[in-house]
């Protein structure tokens, strides 16, 4: 094992800088499955059905709201190898969210926060299913949006309710040439 370059080994922020994940508003993400193998279900026609796997992350993204009652979930769906959602953040701000978040430092309540547990819990999950150790579910990262208007949260919405039905022209979708 080569020796730690901070250069070299650095995660660079996909966050907006300066902005403050913790605040209330509408928020969609899209987290994706280790090497994207579609590991999750399939989609039969226009409708995903899911495996094992599958019904796990919809049962940890449902808990995800349970848990935390400063967020609110919106439309969501599992594809073979991704999922996109919606949350909202409708409780009060307890402090301000650093500009990038300290990997070791969760922020409570933040976007980062509470996906990063979501794939940590979907990730332990599926291990003991799978009688794997520390095998990964997911990408590194996930995408997040900061959605501003009404307009574009229905646009969203429709996005993700029809992204089933346009499986094989999306852009996660196995062998696509991007």
């Amino acid at each position: 094992m080569g020796v730690f370059d901070l250069l070299k080994h650095h995660r660079r922020s996909i966050r907006l800088k300066g902005y403050d994940y913790t605040h209330p508003g509408v928020y969609f993400v899209t987290i994706v499955a280790f090497g994207q193998e579609p590991i999750f279900g399939r989609i039969v026609e226009g409708e995903m059905e899911l495996n094992q796997l599958g019904e796990i992350i919809l049962e940890e993204w449902f808990k995800t709201a349970q848990i935390r009652p400063e967020i609110e979930l919106d439309e969501f769906v599992v594809m073979p190898n991704h999922v996109h959602g919606i949350i909202w953040i409708v409780g009060a701000r307890r402090r301000r969210a650093p500009t990038l978040e300290d990997f070791r430092k969760p922020v409570p309540g933040s976007i980062p926060t509470i996906v990063r547990s979501f794939k940590s819990t979907v990730t332990r999950r599926i291990n003991l299913l799978r009688k794997t150790s520390a095998a990964p579910v997911w990408q590194r990262n996930y995408y997040e949006h900061v959605i501003k208007s009404e307009k574009e949260l229905g646009q969203i919405r429709q996005y993700i309710r029809d992204n089933p039905l346009k499986w094989e022209t999306d852009q996660e979708y196995p062998g696509k040439v991007k």
